[in-house]
Parts: structure tokens; sequence; C-alpha cells
């Protein structure tokens, strides 16, 4: 057992952690299971779910709604990029299932604007197995390459 002085000590470490950046739940066990006894971390770890300093949903729907503003990349990438996290596969199936349009779009989006950006230097066909190597889906490849084609 452990007194409460020492479960608060811990518990503010972990929060000066958590406020510096959002964190998964994985991302803490990970950087504190050494350093904090694991029955105290359980309930840290707890106390913040309920208090929602953890809320590993949202962390998905704020990480990709980075990825969507920042970075030109496939639903592959994106996944592996949330699971390398820690975050529970179901949760990121689930929210990506539920914004489906809206990431479909942005896959076809990155995806015209990798070929706009490789287009001088490759081949079509060349830059098409690139997109697919990254993980992007043929429909989207093809629906972003049909777009470019009709602008210019």
């Amino acid at each position: 057992m452990y007194t409460i002085e020492e479960f608060d000590k811990q518990k503010t470490k972990v929060l000066k952690y958590i406020l510096y950046q959002k964190r998964t739940e994985q991302e803490i066990r990970k950087k504190f299971s050494n350093t904090i006894d694991q029955n105290m971390l359980e309930d840290i770890i707890e106390y913040l779910k309920e208090t929602k300093y953890i809320d590993d949903k949202e962390y998905i729907q704020r990480a990709i709604h980075n990825f969507l503003t920042l970075k030109n990349l496939s639903l592959k990438e994106l996944q592996y990029k949330l699971l390398a996290k820690g975050l529970s596969k179901n949760d990121i199936e689930d929210y990506m299932y539920e914004n489906k349009e809206e990431l479909e779009e942005y896959e076809t989006k990155s995806a015209q604007n990798i070929l706009y950006k490789k287009e001088t230097s490759n081949e079509q066909e060349e830059i098409k197995q690139y997109l697919l190597k990254k993980g992007y889906q043929m429909e989207n490849i093809n629906r972003a390459m049909e777009r470019k084609a009709n602008e210019g």
C-alpha cells in the first residue's frame, strides 16, 4: 500500500508529463512502469481516465485532425502511426469507419498533392506504384489522377 502523499506526488509527475503534450495510456505506462509502483500507476491511470486527462478516443480524433492538416499520408500510414502510439486497433478502426467519407477524400487529395510534386520527375505509372507502396487505395489514386487530368 502507499500513502496519499506518495500518490499525489506521483500523480503530479504523470500530470506534468501529460500536460506538456497529450499522451496515450500506453505512453504513460511505458514512461512510468519502472519508476512508479505498479498498483499505484494503475490507480493514477484510472484517476486520469475518470478526470478525462487521458482519453484515447479523443487522442485519436485530435491526432488524425493534426495529420490531415499537416501531412500527405495514406489511411494505412495514419493507422500505423496511431497503432505505434499504443492505441486500440478497434478504437482506430471505429473512428476511421465513422469518418470514412472525410478520410477517403483526404487520401484522394493527399495522393493528388503527391502526384503534383512528383509529376515533373516521374512517369504516371511510377507515381502510381509509389502511392500503392505507401498504402493508398487504388480507387483513391485513380480518382486523384482523374481529377488532375481534368484540371490540366
